[in-house]
């Protein structure tokens, strides 16, 4: 299969402000969406841009369509989807009795369209190859401009995972998914870099209190403030469930994510506070282990300035690339990706990364790290 790659520009999809359904306005002249549209009517799947990483898009309300995504990805088949509508009048269409549950109003409100998916009670509309047998399903309402026009010219919800091989760093960039899935998917749009750069968030709010299952662009600090979640919980973080966890009802829970090729090493603090002195202390003791036993070459990722280092350590060589300061997250995670995937590219044995304070998006980016690590260092 022959794999076109369209370059398009976000900006040239712009949206009236009503949530209930958006139209946008003055779409470009031979819009290359329209091909993407089709496609997808087609049973075919897509690659498209959102805000957060870039997703294999199929119609959701098609099996076949939806079958194909796990079969291009080799993602497991009991790892469910999220659905993404581009309008309130889509999401209500696809619930039981067309209704909202009055606890995800307010959010809804707050940080629609954006970076968070919430689990919704499941109609008979949504195959259950994508909810996995599972009574609810997972709904977000993207930002990106592309993404929302898309929906909207195909007039039926997407259900879009990452577009990368399963397991992998998730892609930010249309090249990213080229590498992985060149030659199985007919078409890339090609947005540019994702703005988030991590998955979204995951909200369960049909529990009481109301649960972050994966951490994402909107965080815990943002969703506490929201009236009725003042006990907001974290999975993972707040408490444990294994029988969840061996059935998940949302991505991101079961499987090991976003590992690139190197072996990942983890430096975290047994506090958010970890001392500059203290992880590079542990760093050289790793580097020289890796000497050791034979490592030519190795990454690290930086998240805080240390100024001009070497290339090299004895006979092995390394790559140090900064991902943003580790007081703004938002910067770390969006970069975070597009450096695993670089550091593959350079062919580095093993990636050793600086952790961050889980707050605000740090969160996020420490839940990644930990899923993609081989191994983790207290400090």
């Amino acid at each position: 299969m022959e794999t076109k790659w369209v370059q398009v520009n976000p900006e040239a999809y712009t949206f009236a402000a009503d949530l209930e359904k958006p139209q946008y306005v003055d779409p470009p002249k031979e819009d290359p969406l329209i091909e993407a549209a089709k496609l997808l009517a087609d049973k075919e799947v897509v690659a498209v841009p959102t805000e957060t990483v870039y997703g294999l898009a199929g119609n959701a309300f098609c099996e076949t369509s939806v079958r194909k995504i796990f079969e291009v990805k080799n993602r497991p088949a009991d790892n469910p989807l999220i659905v993404h509508v581009s309008s309130l009048e889509m999401l209500r269409s696809l619930l039981p009795e067309g209704k909202i549950p009055e606890v995800y109003t307010e959010v809804i409100r707050k940080f629609w369209p954006g970076p968070l998916t919430i689990l919704l009670p499941c109609s008979e509309l949504i195959p259950s190859v994508v909810t996995c047998n599972q009574p609810t399903v997972a709904i977000r309402f993207p930002s990106h401009p592309v993404a929302r026009a898309l929906i909207d010219l195909c007039g039926f919800p997407l259900a879009a995972p990452s577009a990368n091989s399963s397991g992998k760093p998730s892609p930010t960039l249309a090249k990213h998914v080229y590498k992985d899935l060149n030659g199985k998917i007919p078409f890339i749009i090609d947005g540019g870099q994702c703005d988030v750069g991590l998955e979204s968030t995951v909200l369960d709010a049909l529990r009481n209190p109301p649960v972050i299952l994966r951490p994402g662009g909107v965080t815990y600090e943002e969703l506490v403030k929201i009236p009725g979640y003042s006990d907001l919980k974290v999975y993972k973080k707040d408490f444990v469930d294994k029988a969840l966890e061996m059935v998940p009802t949302t991505p991101g829970m079961k499987y090991r994510h976003y590992s690139p090729e190197a072996e990942v090493v983890l430096f975290e603090s047994e506090t958010d506070a970890m001392e500059h002195n203290t992880k590079l202390a542990a760093m050289q003791e790793e580097i020289k282990a890796l000497e050791k036993l034979g490592k030519s070459k190795f990454g690290i990722l930086r998240t805080t300035p240390i100024g001009a280092q070497p290339t090299h350590y004895g006979d092995m060589e390394y790559v140090e690339l900064p991902m943003g300061d580790a007081r703004q997250p938002d910067l770390v995670a969006k970069e975070l990706f597009k450096a695993f995937r670089y550091l593959d590219e350079m062919n580095v044995d093993s990636i050793l990364v600086e952790g961050i304070a889980e707050s605000d998006e740090g969160l996020a980016v420490m839940n990644r790290l930990r899923k993609a690590a081989s191994r983790i260092i207290k400090c």
